[in-house]
C-alpha cells in the first residue's frame, strides 16, 4: 500500500514509519503540522530548517501543513488531501493507545478517503520504547515536563541511562502523557544521520525545552 506517514519527527511516528516499511509498505510522503507563529512542528518543535533535513534523511518527500489551533483540523485534512493527490492510499500515525488521538485521526482519515493504519496500537508502552533503541534508533530529548523530569535531560540522548532517570522519576517510559518529547536524528530509515547543535535551554511554565538546530 502507499501510504502518508504523520510524521512528527519523534520516536513513535519514526517506530511507526520503520515498521510500514519492513511490511513492505510504501512511503509517498511524510505530513507535517507546523505553528504557523513559530514556524516550528507541533509538539517537537523542528523549524523549517531541520524538516528540509529530514525530507533529505528520509529520502521521503514532505508536506508541510501550517495551522494555527483553530485551523489544525482543516490544515490537518488539506494536507491529507495532497497525500492523496501524490497515490496515498492511507496514512500512518504512531499513536499507541490513547484511544480518542485514534478517533480523531479516524475522522479525518474518513474526511479524506484514506485508510488509517496504526502499526504500534497496543503494542505496550515500555516494549515500545525498548524496541526503538534495540533497532539502533538514536533521538534527542527536545522537551520535559519539569514538575516530573530534571531539565538535565535536555538534549541528551533517549538511552539506557536517561531511562534509569526516568523510571526512578515514577514517569511512563514512552512520554505517552506529555512528560517529555524527542527529535530523532539517525537510524535505519535515514539515508544519512541529521547534523545537529545544542542550543539554550528555555523554561516555559512547566515545561523546558532545548533548541536543537
Amino acid at each position: 500500500m502507499k501510504f502518508a506517514m504523520s510524521y512528527s519527527c519523534g520516536k513513535d511516528s519514526t517506530l511507526a514509519l520503520h515498521k510500514m516499511l519492513e511490511q513492505g509498505h510504501e512511503p509517498v510522503c511524510l505530513v507535517v503540522m507546523v505553528r504557523e507563529d513559530a514556524d516550528r512542528s507541533y509538539f517537537h518543535g523542528a523549524d523549517s530548517i531541520m524538516l528540509e533535513r529530514y525530507a533529505k534523511a528520509l529520502n521521503i518527500p514532505m508536506i508541510t501543513c501550517p495551522a494555527q489551533g483553530a485551523t489544525y483540523q482543516s490544515a490537518f485534512e488539506k494536507g491529507l488531501l495532497k497525500a492523496k493527490t501524490m497515490g496515498a492510499e492511507g496514512v500512518c500515525f504512531g499513536d499507541i493507545d490513547i484511544e480518542e488521538n485514534r478517533q480523531w485521526e479516524e475522522e479525518r482519515c474518513k474526511a479524506v478517503g484514506l485508510y488509517p493504519c496504526f502499526p504500534l496500537w497496543q503494542q505496550g508502552r515500555e516494549e515500545i520504547v525498548y524496541e526503538f533503541i534495540r533497532l539502533g534508533y538514536k533521538c534527542l530529548i527536545k522537551s520535559v515536563n519539569r514538575r516530573v523530569l530534571p531539565m538535565e535531560l535536555l538534549g541528551k540522548f533517549l538511552d539506557e541511562e536517561a531511562i534509569l532517570v526516568m523510571k526512578a522519576a515514577g514517569i511512563d517510559i514512552c512520554g505517552e502523557n506529555g512528560e517529555y518529547h524527542t527529535l530523532t536524528i539517525d537510524g535505519p530509515v535515514f539515508q544519512k544521520p541529521l547534523v545537529f547543535q545544542i542550543g539554550d535551554k528555555i523554561e516555559i511554565g512547566d515545561y523546558a525545552v532545548v533548541d536543537i538546530r
